[in-house]
């Protein structure tokens, strides 16, 4: 249980998907225009998010190593079929307010990623468990800046009023330029005070996921793996040339002491 509980910690806010590893930027830009619509994104997510990774641990051992993301993307693919299915049935509204963001919910890098790295790799209870951290943590990062958005936007938080009747809207934070700015805003203040964030970069390497493999959630790439190993070997040799120049120094200064004995 408490491997469940850190996973959950780690998916909302330790590797929160939006505002730490800054994964699925797609939707992220494209949906929140208003704190229902980041809501309605996040949750439609989290569904795929959790059976994807419990189908996908479950089959584990029996998906050949070769196919494995073929066969990730096909199980992915199922669930959102589902829940496109389910959508039209019951809730055609949500269905038309996500339009083409709900298909391509295959292909986010926060489903694909956790499938890579930690659903295929460990039981089907944790991997449920990171699904439904990660999920939680994307919900509550579209909604928030959906919130905000709407708030600056409209003058509305879930469509009711918040906002004075002497407040002038700001109708391009609700088109999508105001979700860069938000975004923009978001990392500045990320970076001005320190907080994790995938573009922080920390002082002992220059890349931006810190070089920190061990939570990699499949954002870094393989070139970014070379630069740390190249760090470390330009490190290593420095290490060595720097035992031997002193080792050298030693020998000679004993010798010198030896020959002035004499």
């Amino acid at each position: 249980m408490k491997r469940c509980l850190e996973r959950l910690y780690n998916g909302i806010i330790k590797e929160n998907p939006t505002f730490v590893l800054m994964l699925g930027m797609c939707p992220t830009l494209a949906v929140t225009s208003s704190a229902q619509n980041g809501m309605y994104m996040g949750l439609a997510t989290m569904f795929v998010l959790v059976l994807s990774n419990a189908m996908i641990s479950a089959m584990r051992n029996i998906i050949p190593e070769k196919v494995r993301i073929p066969a990730f993307i096909v199980i992915v693919a199922s669930f959102v079929t589902m829940l496109q299915m389910v959508l039209e049935a019951y809730l055609p509204a949500v269905k038309d307010l996500l339009g083409l963001y709900l298909p391509l919910i295959v292909v986010n890098c926060i489903i694909l990623g956790r499938a890579e790295s930690y659903a295929s790799k460990n039981p089907v209870f944790p991997s449920l468990f990171d699904g439904l951290g990660m999920g939680c943590g994307f919900t509550i990062g579209l909604t928030l800046i959906g919130i905000f958005r709407e708030i600056i936007g409209a003058g509305t938080v879930f469509g009711a009023t918040v906002m004075p009747e002497a407040y002038t809207p700001i109708a391009i934070m609700k088109l999508a330029p105001g979700a860069f700015f938000v975004l923009a805003c978001l990392t500045a203040l990320q970076n001005k005070f320190k907080a994790p964030s995938a573009t922080n970069t920390k002082a002992d390497t220059e890349i931006a996921c810190g070089g920190n493999c061990a939570s990699c959630s499949g954002s870094s790439c393989a070139s970014n793996k070379e630069m740390i190993d190249a760090q470390k070997e330009a490190i290593k040799a420095e290490k060595l040339a720097k035992a031997k120049a002193a080792a050298a120094a030693k020998a000679k200064a004993a010798e010198e002491a030896k020959a002035n004995q004499e």
